[in-house]
């Protein structure tokens, strides 16, 4: 930008660690400072001045005290860091009033002292530091404008660019005093013949971070982003800003990452406004945020935007206020209005233009999500706002949390654009053979279709009616004995069902029509899911928005399971049902090989007779017709089964089955033998 200062305060300083390029890298505090005054229109220099600052800490690296060769005892001594930026402005000013200027802008060698030492700090002691130091010259630049021959400006140092133009560097033991005079020697020598070089770009810091939203159509350089990872949960984009202060980010350029719960995960993603503030940021990598040390690394346009970008107008329009405050507010009832909202917060903190100034997040289908951010229009209103966290609204308590533009899209496009449950990766090819399955109940047909839902949430007094109730008009699209509710491992509802629809339609509609619907006092949560999906929780798996995890008989910890079938060789056997199947037999028994060709084999497992306590409990209601009230572990006995298998055509006699034994768990007490052989009555057991 152009600048009206006629007087350059050549600045130069020092830390208690790393020096030269490294400047700042290492988070060590400014120990000295040196300065003088140069008149740009009687090409004049001023008196040269040099202070000692007191650090927090004295402890000075080796390198330090060779280049600058001070002591711990002489910074002692020395006054802090408020106290010498004070005495460096009066000193300042009362020279340029002697001078006759009125304006001065600093130059110094490079941006680091400034950049990644001087605001830094200030902003880490709570210093408030004087306007003069958001603009600067750099030098490097100002000389490579002139002599574009003599190398990339990151590789110039003083001594390179007083060789270019042939001047002797000055004799100077002292630190500090040697650097200043050599660049007032370039200063003088850039305003003169040939070059007469006139300083009017200066570089600028921002004064604060300014955030904005951002399209995905945006075109972002791959070289101005970088990920911050270890941040305080509570962290806003505000002390991002704050951690990379002196250093610009670009409008809106904070993005918080979230997980897959909505919540935030420690990391940000920052873009700046070019590649040179981007590298500088990489040299802050470890630098602490309070007690936590944040680790900084290169991060690419495109995973910024996919995060920060996004292309509702209904969020650009939230978004268009400028220098609004932003809050997230989470756990809202699903009924509450923006009355009931403005109601909550209160008087004390006004939400920007009432009810346009409040964004309710919801599901594409228009249900609610119980999340909502509200504009502020100053930080003492969201902090009257923030005092009523987990206060209540109807019989819900409501967090409260600082936002950022970037995570009002993040959220928005997550709960606009994703499926409620993450789709399954695709099912390895079945084996090449033919496996007639039963098609009536308790047998499960494993497969990719998404014929089912999954209920989440239920109330544990919930009963089969409560459920029918709970479908209401889709009561008539369920499969007859498709209703399965899941028990935990004492034998009790564990608050999780699914039901069998008769298509993926039907299953589609339900879930979309009835999720966090309510049932008594609580809202169920309604999730589209597959029969393969479905048989994962069935046989002892878990299935949550994370993905799948296997049931207890996949795990190499455990016996291999066994699998209870009508004869078939083993390589006639389906994989699916050989991974899934219960273990139920203590003592298997090998199958015999017919020696004829056999009928065309019939799988059959029974995922209900559950006695493995490391496996899900589960139960089956029988659709309607049948009554609700008839429950049964056993809903249909291998009678049915062999019914079945015997109406089927088949070449030859199907042979005798093999036996097995059954090993039973939590029996009461007080069981005898009757009363086992009454629970399996319908089974044909050994005479033993």
């Amino acid at each position: 930008m152009a600048s009206h200062s006629d007087t350059l305060v050549v600045f130069f300083g020092a830390t208690a660690g790393a020096n030269g390029g490294k400047l700042g890298s290492d988070e060590r505090e400014l120990i000295l400072l040196v300065w003088q005054i140069v008149d740009l229109h009687e090409n004049k220099v001023g008196k040269l001045q040099r202070t000692l600052v007191q650090p927090d800490s004295a402890d000075l690296s080796e390198q330090c005290k060779e280049e600058t060769g001070l002591t711990a005892e002489e910074l002692c001594k020395a006054e802090p860091l408020e106290s010498v930026l004070q005495q460096f402005h009066q000193s300042v000013s009362a020279e340029l009033k002697s001078l006759g200027r009125s304006s001065y802008t600093l130059c110094v060698d490079g941006p680091l002292l400034i950049r990644q030492v001087l605001h830094p700090e200030a902003s880490k002691k709570n210093l408030v530091l004087p306007e003069c130091f958001y603009t600067f010259v750099d030098l490097k630049k100002e000389f490579h404008k002139c002599c574009p021959n003599a190398g990339p400006v990151k590789d110039l140092t003083l001594t390179s660019m007083l060789d270019y133009v042939c001047i002797p560097a000055a004799v100077e033991q002292e630190a500090g005093l040697r650097e200043v005079k050599n660049m007032v020697l370039l200063i003088l020598h850039l305003l003169v013949e040939p070059y007469n070089h006139k300083f009017s770009t200066f570089e600028t810091v921002n004064y604060k971070f300014e955030s904005g939203a951002c399209s995905k159509t945006e075109a972002v350089d791959i070289e101005t982003v970088i990920r911050a990872r270890g941040l305080p949960w509570q962290s806003s984009d505000q002390d991002i800003a704050r951690f990379f202060k002196g250093l610009n980010i670009a409008k809106g350029g904070v993005a918080l990452c979230l997980n897959a719960q909505g919540r935030r995960n420690g990391e940000a993603l920052v873009r700046f406004i070019n590649s040179e503030h981007r590298d500088m940021a990489l040299d802050r990598h470890k630098h602490h945020m309070g007690n936590r040390y944040i680790e900084v690394y290169k991060a690419t346009g495109e995973e910024f935007l996919k995060i920060a970008g996004g292309t509702s107008n209904e969020v650009a329009q939230f978004l268009s206020k400028e220098n609004q405050v932003i809050i997230r507010m989470r756990g809202l009832p699903f009924t509450a209005t923006p009355q009931d909202v403005l109601g909550f917060l209160g008087p004390d903190s006004p939400v920007t233009d009432g009810t346009e100034g409040l964004l309710f997040v919801k599901y594409p289908d228009g249900r609610p999500t119980g999340d909502a951010f509200v504009l502020f229009a100053c930080e003492e209103y969201a902090q009257n706002a923030l005092k009523k966290h987990k206060q209540i609204l109807g019989k819900r308590y409501i967090e409260l949390f600082r936002s950022t533009a970037a995570e009002v899209q993040q959220v928005l496009n997550r709960y606009m654009s994703t499926p409620l449950i993450s789709t399954l990766p695709p099912p390895p090819p079945p084996p090449m053979v033919s496996v007639p399955v039963l098609a009536t109940p308790p047998f499960i047909t494993t497969g990719s279709m998404r014929d089912c839902i999954r209920l989440r949430g239920l109330p544990y007094t919930a009963a089969i009616e409560d459920i029918l109730e709970f479908m209401g008009e889709h009561t008539i699209d369920i499969k007859p004995h498709g209703v399965h509710m899941v028990l935990n491992q004492q034998g009790r509802p564990s608050g999780d069902a699914f039901i069998q629809m008769k298509s993926a339609d039907h299953a589609f509609m339900v879930a979309q029509k009835c999720h966090k619907k309510m049932m008594k006092d609580r809202y169920v949560e309604v999730f589209q899911c597959s029969t393969e999906e479905m048989s994962f929780v069935l046989m002892g798996g878990t299935l949550n928005r994370s993905g799948l995890s296997p049931p207890p008989c996949k795990l190499p910890c455990l016996s291999p399971p066994t699998y209870a079938a009508f004869p078939a060789t083993p390589a006639m056997l389906p994989t699916e049902a050989a991974l899934y199947q219960p273990p139920l037999l203590a003592t298997p028994r090998t199958p015999q090989a017919p020696a004829h060709n056999p009928a065309p084999a019939l799988a059959y497992y029974s995922p209900q007779l559950y006695m493995n306590m490391n496996m899900s409990y589960t139960t089956y209601y029988p659709s309607p017709p049948v009554s609700p009230s008839a429950m049964s572990y056993f809903a249909a006995p291998p009678g049915s089964v062999a019914a079945a298998v015997a109406a089927q055509p088949a070449p030859a006699i199907l042979p005798p089955q093999p036996g097995a034994l059954v090993r039973m768990q939590g029996l009461p007490y007080n069981a005898g033998v009757k009363d086992i052989l009454s629970f399996f009555q319908g089974y044909q057991l050994t005479a033993d």
